[in-house]
């Protein structure tokens, strides 16, 4: 497979290299020597052979989906108000349970399932996490029909890395898109958030170009090996909410297969996952002015510790927010900033998220190393939940 990545790109950087030849020529129209045409000629003699590997590649998608597309699944949800929504999941094991987004199911009363080959049946949810927004189906089915997708790993995603999505967007069941991953480490607020009032978010989100529009939520977002690398959670639009109520945009969100991996064996077991909390909030992203307005050199990278919850793990352990007003409403000057957890260099929130959700766990302790006053602090703090707040 690696050998056919390879192709494909080539193929696109060559086919790239021939329209720009062509527009070069045409617009200049410079009669090149004798000498140059003939060598001329004789690259154009072989380019047939060389574009013929184009195809290659279209072999490599064809095949992907053939082996994918019957694991995917269509999912129809029907509300207590009479309401009826449709999303995409995918399976997951040879028991008969299948991966979607939480608020695919959300308020479902009942949950039908389609099987690309025809098969229907009914499903139940056995576990659910708002805050990575994914939910676990049972189904029973012939084996047969139970085909289980192979799981990647997100860890070493890069950013213009071919994807493929696989869903049923608008309804149009077994639609495939391709796209690049276009970022990584985004962070997203959780579902939590708006059903509790409080903030919470989802870290280490995967940003994609891949088409992804309404019922394509819950599919799975694959690399050109055919292994599921993230879950097709939202897409981004800036007059509406990011779930499941906007169209393409070019700027779509996935789940990172290494947080399925880590909570999905939870929501089988248990129902449900326990996030570790601190109890801060920050934002990525402030400009060298806002830093600066808050006291810091603007050089330095960290988590500016926005608000600390009264009565939570970080306020426990000394860590503070700012309280002197600055030029930029809801900027206060005076509080921490966090440089490293653990002795590990944390630059952003998203690092932050990441680090706690793929290594800690409740009840765990880790230390944090702020900046306050131009010195360091090493302060201990015992991680609460999340399912508490």
């Amino acid at each position: 497979m690696f050998k056919k990545k390879n192709t494909l790109i080539s193929s696109f950087i060559l086919l790239a290299m021939i329209f720009s030849a062509c527009s070069v020529i045409q617009e200049n129209q410079v009669q090149l020597p004798t000498e140059d045409v003939a060598t001329v000629q004789e690259e154009e003699n072989n380019i047939p052979d060389q574009v013929l590997e184009y195809t290659q590649g279209e072999d490599a998608l064809v095949k992907i989906y053939k082996n994918v597309n019957p694991g995917v699944v269509s999912i129809l949800v029907y509300t207590s108000d009479g309401g009826v929504g449709q999303g995409s999941g995918f399976v997951y094991d040879s028991e008969g349970r299948i991966i979607t987004n939480y608020h695919v199911i959300e308020n479902a009363t009942e949950i039908e399932i389609t099987f690309s080959e025809g098969t229907r049946t009914r499903g139940e949810v056995i576990g659910t996490d708002m805050d990575s927004d994914l939910a676990v189906i049972k189904v029973n089915v012939a084996a047969d029909v139970l085909r289980p997708l192979t799981l990647g790993s997100s860890s070493d995603l890069a950013v213009g890395q071919f994807v493929i999505a696989i869903g049923n967007p608008y309804g149009f069941t077994g639609s495939m898109t391709t796209g690049i991953v276009s970022a990584l480490g985004r962070v997203l607020d959780s579902i939590r958030s708006s059903e509790t009032g409080s903030a919470f978010a989802a870290g280490d989100t995967i940003q994609t170009d891949a088409a992804i529009n309404p019922g394509n939520s819950g599919g799975p977002l694959l690399n050109l090996d055919g292994e599921v690398i993230g879950i097709n959670r939202a897409i981004y639009d800036e007059t509406t909410s990011a779930f499941e109520s906007a169209s393409y945009s070019g700027i779509g969100f996935a789940i990172p297969i290494d947080i399925v991996k880590r909570v999905v064996p939870y929501l089988i077991s248990e129902g449900s996952y326990d996030y570790p909390y601190l109890g801060i909030s920050s934002l990525d992203g402030l400009t060298m002015d806002e830093i600066e307005a808050m006291g810091f050199d603007a050089s330095i990278q960290g988590v500016y510790v926005l608000d600390v919850t009264t009565g939570g793990p970080a306020a426990k352990a000394g860590i503070r927010a700012g309280t002197r007003t600055t030029k930029y409403a809801g900027l206060y000057a005076g509080g921490d900033l966090i440089i490293a957890i653990d002795g590990i260099d944390i630059n952003n929130y998203n690092q932050l998220l990441n680090y706690m959700f793929m290594n800690k766990a409740p009840g765990d302790t880790i230390m944090v190393t702020v900046l306050r006053n131009g010195a360091e602090r090493d302060l201990e703090v015992t991680l609460g939940s999340r399912s508490e707040q």
